[in-house]
């Protein structure tokens, strides 16, 4: 094996393609918080029904052969000694580090604590709230908040459940207004209500909120779908708020290489390439990096690799499950058009098992 100590600091969908791939390239050690993997696309079926509760949690012991997996926190990187330093204290010398943290999502597609039992917790926290509401409400109408309301809808076909969306189209996001109206159509026929140009915010009262326009929605559950957070604030801590956007992304170049250090990249939802932060798109960019790494590790070789340059992907295929049997397929064509698929492709692509045995096999399982 070539001599190379490659760390990954983050363990999510960038970050294991990343570190798979580079197994056998050098000694790979990949840093997460979390003691397993967590797939976020079935944390939303999840937080809603119990027979999903343990589904997003996949074991990291299959992931790598030769290189290891450690649980702990990232709170610095010394890129004189060319050190990552843990919370407690440790320190990890590298000769590449890659920043593949992700993205906080809100709940309840978010992993809460380190352990699968306190993040079972929580989604177990979020079935009973459901189970028990009388009104409940999202706000956000792309694509996290329609496949929520669906799964809200679905498990709880007795209580009223109400979508409110700032802009004037649902999955607007996705520049597709043919989705947006399939959206609509379906959770209208479902008996949501649907509400939009509606910017909500919490009212004067608990279980109270405003909509804008003065009036008043009052729901005993909320689950606010309305955006991401980079996790990059470990990084403004230790001194290297300077690689960050305004946003707080990383910046990268074309080669994902961050600051204009050779030795450190980014990957995935944490930088600021500017495209849909998809798990496809996480794994396009792992890709590209794992090149990149391997070529700069035999930089001094005779068989140089050229780096290669990123091409952000502008379009991609998204599917958007509305339940289990059903969802809506986006599927870019020729000349900027997208073809907007129906319940049959959906729910073979991803609706049904949410991507989750194509995952495991990431991961190294059978299924």
């Amino acid at each position: 094996m070539p001599d190379g100590e490659i760390i990954v600091i983050g363990g999510g969908y960038g970050g294991i393609r990343l570190a798979r791939q580079l197994d056998e390239v050098a000694r790979v050690t990949l840093v997460d918080r979390k003691e397993v993997f967590f797939h976020r696309i079935a944390a939303l079926r999840a937080g809603v029904h119990e027979a999903w509760t343990t589904t997003p949690f996949i074991p990291y012991d299959r992931l790598l052969r030769n290189g290891r997996v450690v649980t702990g926190k990232a709170v610095g990187i010394d890129t004189a000694e060319r050190q990552v330093t843990l919370a407690t204290g440790e320190r990890l010398p590298y000769d590449v580090v890659v920043i593949a943290t992700g993205a906080d999502y809100p709940e309840p597609a978010r992993f809460l604590g380190t352990t699968t039992e306190e993040a079972g917790k929580t989604f177990a926290a979020h079935q009973e709230n459901v189970a028990a509401a009388e009104h409940v409400l999202v706000v956000g109408g792309g694509p996290g908040g329609v496949e929520l309301a669906a799964e809200v809808r679905l498990a709880r076909p007795d209580a009223r459940v109400t979508l409110a969306h700032a802009g004037s189209e649902l999955l607007s996001s996705t520049g597709s207004k043919w989705a947006g109206r399939r959206a609509l159509t379906w959770l209208e026929a479902h008996d949501v209500e649907v509400r939009l140009d509606s910017f909500v915010s919490p009212g004067p009262d608990f279980g109270t909120y405003r909509d804008g326009r003065g009036g008043l929605i009052e729901a005993d559950l909320s689950f606010w779908a309305n955006g991401t957070t980079p996790n990059t604030l470990w990084l403004r801590l230790a001194g290297h708020g300077d690689w960050l956007n305004p946003a707080g992304h990383v910046k990268v170049d074309g080669t994902l290489r961050v600051g204009g250090h050779l030795d450190v990249f980014a990957v995935g939802d944490v930088n600021d390439v500017s495209e849909l932060k998809l798990s496809p798109v996480a794994f396009a960019q792992a890709d590209v990096a794992a090149h990149n790494i391997r070529a700069h590790l035999a930089s001094s070789g005779r068989h140089r690799k050229e780096p290669r340059s990123y091409r952000p992907i502008r379009r991609t295929p998204l599917i958007v499950p509305l339940g289990p049997t059903d969802g809506i397929t986006l599927v870019p064509m020729p000349g900027g058009e997208t073809a907007v698929l129906g319940g049959r492709t959906s729910t073979l692509a991803k609706a049904k098992t949410l991507m989750t045995p194509y995952i495991r096999r990431q991961l190294g399982f059978s299924a």
